[in-house]
This record gives C-alpha cells, sequence and structure tokens, in this order.
C-alpha cells in the first residue's frame, strides 16, 4: 500500500489536469497550501523526533554542540535548492510560461525525478509519509501536466514522463529496503530529506497565494493540513 498511493497520486492528477483541464488556480493553490502543511507537520512530527532519537543512541545517549543530524538536515536545503535550479520550482508547483516544447525538458525530468525517489527513502520506515507525499504530489502532478499540454509538448512525452516520475517515491522506498547502503546511513539520509521536505513544504507554505500573502482561506488549509498530520 505505501507504494501505491504516491503512485496513484500522480496517476489521479495526470488523469485529472488531461481529461478535466482544472481552471481554477484558487483551488489548487489552498490543495498546495494544505498539502504543503500536511508534509511540514508529519516531517517535524514523525521525521525529525526519529533521526536525533537514533543520533543520541548511536553516541550513548550524550549530548552534542554541534549535531551531525543538522549539518546533514541543512545539506538537504542547500541540495534542494540547488535541484531547484534545474527544476524551476516544479516541486512545489512553480512552473510558468507557455513556450512550444518539441522534447522532454531533460534538466526538469532528472531533477525532479531524483526529488521525488529521495522522499520515498523514509516511507520504508515511516508509512504515514506515504499519505504526504501523495498529497504534496497530487496538485503537482496536475500543475505539471496543464503546464506541459499549455506548452504543446507531445502527449507520449507527458505520459512517460509523468509515469516515470510516478514510480520514482515507490522506487525510492524499495532501495531504502533492500539496499544495504541505505540501511546503514539511514539517519543521515533521512536528516538530508528532512531538508529537502523543510525547504519544500515552507516554499509551498508561503508561496500558495498572491503576493505571499495570508487569507482566511489559506490559514484555514494550512491549520487542517497540520491537524490531519496530528491524528495520522
Amino acid at each position: 500500500m505505501v507504494y501505491l498511493i504516491p503512485l496513484l497520486s500522480v496517476i489521479l492528477g495526470y488523469g485529472a489536469a488531461t481529461f478535466f483541464s482544472p481552471k481554477n488556480k484558487r483551488n489548487l493553490k489552498l490543495l498546495l497550501a494544505f498539502s504543503g502543511s500536511f508534509l511540514l507537520a508529519l516531517t517535524v512530527s514523525h521525521l525529525l523526533p526519529e533521526v536525533y532519537h537514533s543520533e543520541s543512541h548511536s553516541h550513548g545517549g550524550h549530548d552534542h554542540a554541534h549535531s551531525p543530524v543538522g549539518l546533514f538536515i541543512m545539506v538537504g536545503i542547500v541540495f534542494q535548492i540547488i535541484l531547484e535550479y534545474f527544476s524551476k520550482g516544479a516541486e512545489h508547483g512553480h512552473v510558468h510560461g507557455h513556450e512550444t516544447m518539441h522534447h522532454i525538458p531533460w534538466s526538469l525530468f532528472i531533477s525532479l525525478c531524483l526529488h521525488a525517489l529521495l522522499e520515498g527513502l523514509p516511507v520504508s520506515q515511516h508509512h504515514d509519509m506515504a499519505w504526504g507525499i501523495a498529497i504534496h504530489h497530487f496538485p503537482i502532478a496536475i500543475i505539471l501536466t496543464t503546464f506541459f499540454i499549455n506548452s504543446h509538448l507531445n502527449r507520449t512525452a507527458i505520459f512517460i514522463f509523468m509515469m516515470v516520475f510516478a514510480c520514482m517515491t515507490p522506487l525510492g522506498t524499495i532501495l531504502s529496503e533492500y539496499l544495504p547502503f541505505v540501511q546503514d546511513y539511514y539517519t543521515e539520509i533521512s536528516a538530508i530529506v528532512i531538508g529537502i521536505l523543510f525547504h519544500i513544504s515552507s516554499t509551498i507554505i508561503f508561496e500558495s497565494s498572491e503576493g505571499h500573502k495570508f487569507n482566511l482561506a489559506k490559514l484555514t488549509a494550512i491549520v487542517l493540513g497540520i491537524i490531519l498530520a496530528y491524528f495520522m
């Protein structure tokens, strides 16, 4: 089930954009705000305590003034910033333009797939994260597919792009279960993923309304995301 949930969310988003062509950007931005807060709350309440607990366990319970986990979280934030240089912020729905495309934008494709692959790594240990990533990917899939359709990218290329993107998070989960390297460095890798999720979710929250202004609808979506994550 943890493999299927993120996979199906992208497929559903692709289908919604292809067959229904949603035009209401406000609803999409509210969904983005909800997904950002939900993902952030899950990260803070599930992943973050675990990596610090694992670190203190591995050091015999001693406190350290400079935590390696904190460093790896910062590495994740910086790494996500680098990825966004190539993806133009597609991970949080920040795609613009309607120029005609004649082939798959490879820099966008590779960076987005790498991002989705890394997101799947902690899911093997934290099944609840599958829901957070799925809710995060659903509006992103709608926005990306709509962007490609408006850019007149070949329909077959759009389908291939989105299906490969859909498979990346489940693939990350599978790798984390069977690759000894991932298991040996699970705490460090999880800390990097936390940094990635911190950057992505906070950016979504602050970018999901015009002029970076908060309004009641957006605030309600954010609070609902936090409450839902609390009960997961």
